[in-house]
């Protein structure tokens, strides 16, 4: 009971504490001097109106930029394509490209998993496994070293 008397009475002192520091009348130490307003210094020189940005008007796009624009549904055939477009546009056709390739290669990956899963089952079905195949072809390579050797022994 005596630590949570302490703590109330810890809390109380705190927030008279707090309650005397915001009261407007206590400045308690503070400076009395009226603040000074600094005056902003003029620039020396006049401040000019800002440029736009430079801009080209017009891309001209290459062979490789005319297939993108038309796989990305922008212009139905390469004879619609204007000889100035904006980078912009080019841009967007680039990026939905970029996407178009990422979900054929995530389509390839998934793809290939299945198969692999598929081709795994077919072969423990035949009772087929890496185990089994590098101890066959360790087999062969001791049965040729062996005929090497026997060869070898009766040429002497």
């Amino acid at each position: 009971m005596n630590f949570f008397r302490s703590r109330l009475s810890i809390g109380n002192f705190i927030g008279q504490r707090c309650r005397q520091v915001t009261e407007p009348w206590s400045l308690r130490g503070m400076c009395n001097k009226p603040q000074e307003v600094k005056a902003e210094p003029l620039p020396a020189v006049p401040a000019q109106e800002p440029r736009a940005g430079f801009r080209l008007p017009g891309y001209r796009p290459s062979n490789l930029d005319r297939k993108m624009l038309v796989w990305s549904g922008r212009f139905k055939t390469a004879d619609q394509i204007p000889e100035l477009v904006s980078f912009e546009m080019i841009d967007a056709a680039r990026n939905k490209v970029r996407v178009k390739a990422c979900y054929v290669m995530m389509a390839t990956t998934i793809g290939a998993c299945l198969i692999m899963v598929f081709l795994g089952k077919r072969s423990v079905g035949r009772h087929e496994s890496l185990t089994a195949q590098n101890m066959e072809k360790k087999a062969r390579w001791r049965e040729e070293l062996q005929r090497e050797k026997d060869l070898s022994e009766k040429a002497q």
